[in-house]
């Protein structure tokens, strides 16, 4: 938890040492001219700047909540700029006004007990005010960049802990510290911090839609680096460096870093000028502006109060001051938080479709979705007028109720019952008006991947009928005893058949005796039950003669043949061409880069770049569906497609494929990191394609 709660540390002990130097100014000044009776004005002060502080962050929570997926990420990174404006101001403004802050603040102070108890509250407030605002906005970056607030929220509560027992040793001249020195370390560290969330604020942008150059790369350290590893979560945590960067991302961060941290070292460096007249306390200037703190708090005489004056009572102005901040923070989450509806419970049968749907606000909305009919049940929130899909749940049994989460927008919105073997019914249609524009999926239908579906299999045929000569090939080496050629001849028409992963499934058992694994057999390799490549490949690659393994090629032949047979007749699901654009390549993660499957020829990678390739012929059938639905898919998949791809043929050398085992560990572990990055790339697919029932 450190690495998330650090930065947050850093902030709050940072930001609470100035506003605690800045209440001791205020008191010791109060106190050194005889007004402890105004002292309550200071408190009051203090008291509206941390209420508006608390309320600017809930604020922000509240509204990030209720807006879209693309919106929060444009939402979280404009706001991280802002934070690193606040913050990289806070860091000069202090390094410039450390050693005036002193006599600034007894001024203002001297002002305000002229015009009255309302200008002294108003002064602190404030002092105050600016330091709490920017603490909540950067621990509120800090904790969308953490992702979870526990973290953070103990890493500021400790660091404002902190500085409150400093400030108050420093009062009390029980403490002695150059703050000096300490802005200037604080500030470097928070420089360097800013820089992080600098550039996690340029990838919220990127991954919203609103600048460019999502999946341009200028780091790619998944491979190397396992991302969930403690070193790797400790420099996220304290840096917001990740593994994985973009051009963007670390243009921002270097020239965020280079420019202020050279302007602020050559400021540190460079001498403050000499005031011409120097003060009494000019020799506790290395501690400004504690020193005046102490001077003040040790001044043993004191003039009489003033009266306090009579009227209204004391409590009135202190309690106003806390709780309009308050108040206003909750009416705007009141008119902005879309939950209200969220208890609304929403009939999905034929008779009662869409009963108890009212027109929603804006927002993020829960619906309790009540099957009243007597059949299980998909339910759509759709776009009557385009057939969109808001959201969804799939297999509602009868009397069952479960919740549907979606976010609400501008537009017409309704619900779609589809009963299983009953009549699909859309409800009346409602208009919402005052929201943002939504991003929906576009439904696909069955007939929309017919297309895809022809195009596929019509490559699967031509692969097979490849396939076929290729094996017979291979079998005819094998009778020849030539098993030297056979072991060439046997990759050939393996990676064949690899690259025609997405058709597995209409293979039926087919593909348990052509590329099985002998796991689950009682002798493993040697079991009689085990056939096919892989069976060969063990025989080929362990010293079994010709004799042993003819008939082995001989089934395989026999096998291949049978499906180039059947295939034209299996039934195609079209709904598993989006699932097998995922799935092979988590296979391929299973089995292929685990090792699992080599029988001895060392050629798994020559297998994972056929696996590649079948993957990419799916992805190009499908790309007409995708572009229409989520352009940036293919995007992130095709750049992720190329690193995977080029890490793989790396290892094709000229005297063959590396076997996995021989692999720097460096290198394997990169091969690793970005076939998992892949997958996470490719996952949406599914769901985008997902083939959903119209009414």
């Amino acid at each position: 938890m450190w690495d998330e709660a650090f930065p947050s540390f850093l902030i709050g002990l940072r930001e609470g040492l100035e506003a605690g130097l800045i209440v001791s100014i205020l008191v010791a000044t109060l106190v050194r001219f005889g007004h402890r009776a105004r002292l309550p004005q200071v408190w009051t002060g203090v008291a509206a700047a941390v209420a508006l502080s608390l309320s600017f962050g809930a604020v922000l929570t509240f509204t990030a909540a209720n807006l879209s997926g693309h919106a929060q990420e444009a939402f979280g990174g404009v706001l991280s700029l802002i934070a690193v404006g606040f913050v990289t101001a806070m860091v000069f403004w202090m390094r410039r006004s450390a050693r005036t802050l002193s006599a600034d603040l007894k001024e203002k102070v001297q002002a305000s007990l002229a015009m009255g108890a309302g200008a002294l509250v108003l002064t602190s407030f404030l002092a105050v005010a600016r330091e709490g605002l920017e603490t909540s906005l950067f621990l509120w970056t800090n904790v969308r960049t953490a992702g979870e607030s526990t973290g953070p929220l103990l890493g500021a509560a400790v660091g404002l802990l902190l500085s409150t027992g400093l400030c108050w040793g420093l009062y009390r001249r029980a403490l002695k510290m150059n703050l000096t020195r300490f802005f200037t370390i604080t500030g470097a560290g928070l420089i360097v911090v800013a820089a992080g969330v600098l550039g996690y604020g340029l990838r919220d942008l990127q991954e919203s839609g609103l600048v460019g150059g999502g999946s341009t790369y200028a780091v790619d350290l998944s491979g190397h680096l396992d991302a969930s590893s403690w070193y790797a979560t400790l420099v996220q945590g304290t840096l917001n460096l990740t593994v994985t960067m973009t051009v963007l991302q670390v243009l921002g961060y270097v020239a965020y870093l280079c420019v202020v941290m050279t302007l602020f070292v050559e400021g540190v460096r460079r001498p403050a000028s000499a005031p011409s007249a120097p003060a009494p306390s000019a020799p506790a200037a290395s501690a400004a502006p504690a020193a005046p703190v102490a001077s003040a708090a040790s001044e043993p005489k004191e003039e009489p109060a003033e009266p306090v004056r009579s009227g209204r009572p004391r409590w009135v102005v202190p309690v106003v001051l806390v709780t309009v901040p308050v108040v206003v923070a909750g009416v705007v989450i009141a008119a902005s938080d879309g939950k209200k509806d969220s208890s609304s419970t929403v009939s999905v049968s034929e008779a009662e479709c869409g009963h108890g749907f009212t027109t929603p606000l804006p927002g993020q909305q829960v619906f309790q979705m009540h099957n009243t009919g007597d059949k299980v049940s998909e339910v759509y929130l759709v776009n009557p007028g385009t057939g969109a899909v808001y959201g969804e749940i799939e297999g509602l049994a009868p009397g069952t109720t479960r919740a549907l989460t979606a976010t609400i927008g501008s537009g017409d919105y309704a619900w779609r019952c589809v009963p299983t073997g009953g009549k699909s019914v859309t409800s009346a249609a409602v208009h919402v008006t005052g929201g943002a524009q939504v991003k929906a999926v576009k439904p696909v239908a069955e007939d929309d991947l017919k297309g895809p579906l022809d195009a596929y299999k019509d490559y699967v045929n031509k692969g097979l009928a490849t396939l076929l000569t290729e094996t017979q090939k291979l079998q005819a080496d094998v009778h020849a005893g030539d098993l030297a050629t056979a072991k060439a001849d046997w990759l050939t028409a393996h990676l064949r058949y690899a690259s025609l992963g997405a058709a597995y499934g209409t293979f039926a058992d087919l593909d348990g005796k052509i590329d099985g694994r002998p796991d689950g057999l009682a002798d493993k390799a040697r079991d009689k039950d085990f056939s096919g490549f892989l069976r060969l490949e063990y025989g080929l690659w362990h010293g079994q003669s010709a004799e042993e393994l003819t008939g082995v090629a001989d089934q395989l032949s026999g096998d291949v043949a049978k499906l180039v047979q059947d295939f034209p007749g299996q039934q195609f699901d079209p709904g598993d061409l989006p699932l097998r654009a995922h799935e092979i390549l988590e296979n391929t993660l299973q089995f292929e880069l685990t090792g699992d499957t080599d029988q001895g020829s060392g050629t798994n990678l020559a297998t994972t770049q056929a696996n590649l390739a079948g993957t990419q012929e799916l992805l190009t059938v499908l790309q007409p569906l995708l572009d229409e639905r989520d352009p940036q898919v293919l995007v992130r998949v095709n750049a992720g497609m190329k690193r995977v791809g080029d890490l793989v043929a790396a290892a094709h050398k000229p005297e063959g494929w590396t076997p996995l085992d021989q692999l720097p560990a460096d290198t394997r572990r990169q091969i690793n990191g970005a076939t998992g990055q892949l997958l996470e790339d490719l996952s949406p697919i599914p769901a985008l394609l997902e083939i959903r029932k119209a009414a």
